[in-house]
């Protein structure tokens, strides 16, 4: 199996393979903007999977979370939507080191969440862990919430783990949920326990690539109900079942995979990586 190997410092983390110039995924923690993953290569090392900052959506950031209406405040468009007037603010701790281990990472983020107005309100805590398989990657989350005072979390149509990828209308994509859901369209605001994208990605010729994301049993409202916006970017979401509060002190906790894959969709082996996830 690959070994891995880090570059690392306070504000990014980077994890190689041996072998592969770029970076197969970079962990980014700027002091006071929202943390991100960008760029995910894909496995075989040809072309990134995830978009940055696309023109449609300046707030979205490869892979990231935020949520919307946390006690009337937004952790979403990060101040960039005129149609906003009450965004929070993101303030990342320097990165630790990370843990390597053969082909095996690990690695944290603990980001405090602040009002418009600066008053904590609630630390954010994302536990890393990548496993280089050589033909897929499996980058899991341990998604933690603490709420520094009594929240309330609106009903709200998307809000927690997004993907955006570099979809193009020229180039199509290919979309299916655990559910058999097949556009946008079908699976917006449906349950399932997993959804994947796989699309022709800029830069690689070699075939199709994708990334799928997989709700673990244990998450509230599991199967989660998922944003699958027009533009093909995804998310679980327990804010769209309605409403839900986290008394100040307590911690709300979940669990997501990331299965990143070459090649199109084959269900059997996304739902074969769904069920070893959920056993686990």
């Amino acid at each position: 199996m690959p070994l891995l190997s880090a570059e690392h410092s306070p504000e990014s983390l980077a994890l190689f393979r041996p072998g592969l110039t770029p970076a197969l995924l970079t962990q980014r923690a700027t002091p006071d903007r929202r943390p991100f993953i960008h760029p995910i290569l894909a496995p075989d090392g040809v072309g990134e999977l995830t978009e940055n900052e696309p023109g449609h959506h300046l707030w979205q950031h490869g892979l990231y979370t935020g949520l919307n209406d946390v006690n009337g405040v937004g952790f979403w468009t990060e101040g960039l939507n005129n149609s906003r007037e009450r965004d929070g603010t993101f303030r990342p701790e320097p990165l630790a080191p990370p843990v390597v281990a053969g082909s095996r990472a690990g690695w944290g983020v603990v980001t405090g969440w602040r009002s418009p107005d600066s008053q904590p309100m609630l630390t954010e805590t994302q536990k890393w862990s990548l496993e280089d398989r050589g033909d897929s990657l499996a980058l899991d989350l341990e998604w933690e919430l603490r709420a520094a005072t009594d929240l309330r979390f609106g009903k709200y149509s998307y809000g927690g783990l997004f993907l955006r990828m570099p979809w193009r209308a020229e180039a199509g994509a290919d979309l299916l949920s655990s559910e058999g859901a097949v556009s946008p369209d079908d699976a917006e605001g449906k349950r399932a326990r997993w959804i994947a994208l796989a699309m022709p990605i800029p830069g690689r010729a070699s075939g199709a690539a994708g990334i799928a994301i997989l709700d673990h049993p244990s998450n509230p409202e599991h199967p989660a109900p998922w944003r699958v916006d027009d533009n093909y970017g995804i998310v679980p979401s327990r804010c769209i079942a309605g409403e839900w509060r986290l008394p100040r002190e307590e911690t709300a906790r979940s669990r997501y995979r990331v299965f990143v894959f070459v090649g199109g969709i084959s269900r059997a082996a996304v739902e074969a990586e769904w069920r070893q996830f959920a056993a686990g």
